[in-house]
């Protein structure tokens, strides 16, 4: 069975995230809470640990990635650029569950854009999933710790029911809020486009970025 660690959001043991971000940086494979769902998280820089994620998911390689990253600064090395829209809205609302997609800049993994050319990144507001960026150094990767297309986990005990012993740990922080997960926005087009609304809503998005006059599109 994959590796148990349980830790407290609010006093996150040293050696237990240690341990967890050990295990990313040898590019393994870890479960752990963000403030929606449970993430399945690699070091977004491993290709062979991003394929890994997407063979336990059985996720279509077509699909892309979306990536957790510690502060907004992580951002740059990522991004082709960062529109003032972006800027705006990652002031507003980082940490937290909104996902901001970039044009995606050459060093990020095509595995990751799904071929788009394109990628999600977001401030986990969460700080286990924030610990565990800043612990790699880089970019986690943010997919739900689940199969494709079914039910997403809010608790260690799901993911261990789900995914068995596919990952090589699980960090077990407590229940994850649930509901809905992170909004989508593609702030690469203008007006931006809203890809999904989630727990940040999209309305709210809206009135933000009118009261900046800078418009978005449904």
């Amino acid at each position: 069975m994959s590796l148990l660690l349980k830790i407290d959001p609010a006093k996150p043991d040293a050696e237990t995230l240690a341990e967890a971000v050990r295990i990313l940086r040898g590019g393994g494979v870890v479960g752990y809470p963000t403030e929606t769902f449970y993430g399945l998280g690699a070091d977004a820089r491993n290709e062979k640990a991003v394929e890994r994620i997407f063979r336990i998911k059985g996720r279509d390689f077509r699909n892309p990635i979306a990536l957790i990253v510690s502060d907004e600064r992580e951002v740059i090395p990522l991004a082709e650029e960062i529109p003032a829209t972006a800027k705006t809205l990652m002031q507003a609302f980082w940490p937290g569950p909104l996902t901001l997609i970039f044009r995606a800049s050459p060093t990020v993994s095509p595995r990751l854009t799904g071929g788009t050319g394109k990628i999600g990144i977001r401030v986990s507001g969460h700080p286990i999933a924030r610990l565990l960026a800043a612990g790699v150094a880089g970019p986690l990767t943010a997919t739900s710790a689940n199969l494709s297309g079914g039910a997403e986990c809010s608790s260690a005990a799901a993911v261990v029911r789900t995914l068995g012993n596919l990952p090589d740990a699980i960090l077990d922080g407590g229940v994850s809020k649930g509901g809905a997960g992170s909004t989508i926005l593609d702030v690469t087009l203008f007006p931006p486009r809203i890809v999904r609304d989630g727990a940040i809503s999209g309305n709210l998005i809206l009135r933000m970025l009118t009261s900046t006059e800078k418009p978005i599109s449904p």
